[in-house]
């Protein structure tokens, strides 16, 4: 990696979320200056240490975006919508948000590296995968000569997660919902492989340009029992699949559609949503990505579950 000095000034939205966290403390540690984009300084005040300044507003502040941007050699975009009641709030964070970025860094020297999903890989299972699809799609059509990359994760995992780490608290006392095929196969990669990826792209001279997935480097990825056998040997018990049936989730989830349209709550746990649980094939792996950029994953499944705290009581993390 080539030498950093703390002059050299990344902004990064997003940056008061599970991977934009991780991401920001990796940019300190690095060496770089961190600039964050904020609703507020109060959300941003867990991330003290790590940032150098807050700029106060969101993705439609077309003021806040040139002072995020200005000055930047790149912006780092974690920020995205999982939320929503329809395509349109998702579009308007996941498409149009990406748009306004965008538009900011339009004639600058300024790198953009943009965090997609894996769920964009199949547009049509729902308004959350679509809306990232169509976020990739103004990066192709409309990035003009900005240097940009968009990354498709698959299910990510670590320190600071909230949405994985209920049911591996769940997994480690013994139990492990299952909410689709027990042999449905899936990727996952671990938080701070991927703040390493981006400090690897940050180092290239000539950074390439294009929509890349990345993973652990497992082959094949993971099904149900693998993610159980590891929960077994790291907290010693054995663990049990347990098949959800379909009703136990289809109820609320059409209990949430119901509630969104009439008082305008935003789900997580909806109709489309189940489809993505239930999708039979989230593999992905990084070999594309390796041919363009010098980053190996460090950490499988249970490595990463390993440096995890606050899940199985045998772990400190």
């Amino acid at each position: 990696m080539t030498e950093v000095t703390v002059t050299t000034r990344v902004a990064v939205t997003g940056a008061t979320g599970f991977i934009g966290a991780a991401v920001c403390r990796a940019l300190h540690e690095a060496g770089y200056g961190v600039r964050i984009l904020a609703r507020s300084p109060q959300r941003a005040q867990p991330l003290a240490g790590c940032v150098d300044e807050v700029v106060q507003g969101d993705l439609h502040n077309a003021d806040a975006l040139a002072r995020l941007v200005d000055g930047a050699g790149a912006v780092v975009h974690c920020a995205g919508a999982v939320r929503g009641a329809s395509q349109a709030a998702f579009d308007r964070i996941n498409v149009q948000g990406v748009e306004n970025l965008v538009a900011a860094l339009a004639g600058g020297s300024a790198r953009l590296l943009s965090l997609s999903s894996l769920a964009a890989r199949e547009p049509s299972l729902s308004l959350y995968a679509m809306s990232k699809y169509r976020g990739e799609r103004v990066l192709q059509e409309k990035a003009g000569e900005l240097r940009w990359m968009a990354l498709r994760p698959p299910a990510v995992y670590g320190p600071g997660d909230r949405e994985l780490l209920p049911l591996f608290r769940l997994m480690a006392k013994g139990i492990a919902p299952v909410p689709g095929h027990p042999d449905a196969r899936f990727s996952m990669i671990f938080v701070e492989d991927i703040a390493a990826l981006i400090l690897a792209w940050l180092a290239q001279v000539e950074p390439a340009t294009g929509v890349f997935t990345l993973d652990d480097g497992t082959p094949g990825g993971y099904n149900w029992r693998d993610v159980s056998q590891a929960v077994e040997r790291l907290c010693k018990r054995r663990v049990r699949l347990v098949p959800v049936p379909a009703p136990v989730m289809d109820i609320p989830a059409w209990i949430n559609r119901a509630l969104a349209r009439l008082i305008g709550y935003a789900p997580m746990l909806t109709p489309e949503k189940l489809r993505e649980l239930r999708h039979p094939d989230w593999v992905c792996d990084s070999r594309a990505l390796r041919q363009v950029l010098d980053w190996q994953p460090r950490y499988r499944l249970e490595a990463g579950l390993a440096k995890t705290p606050g899940w199985c009581g045998r772990l400190s993390g």
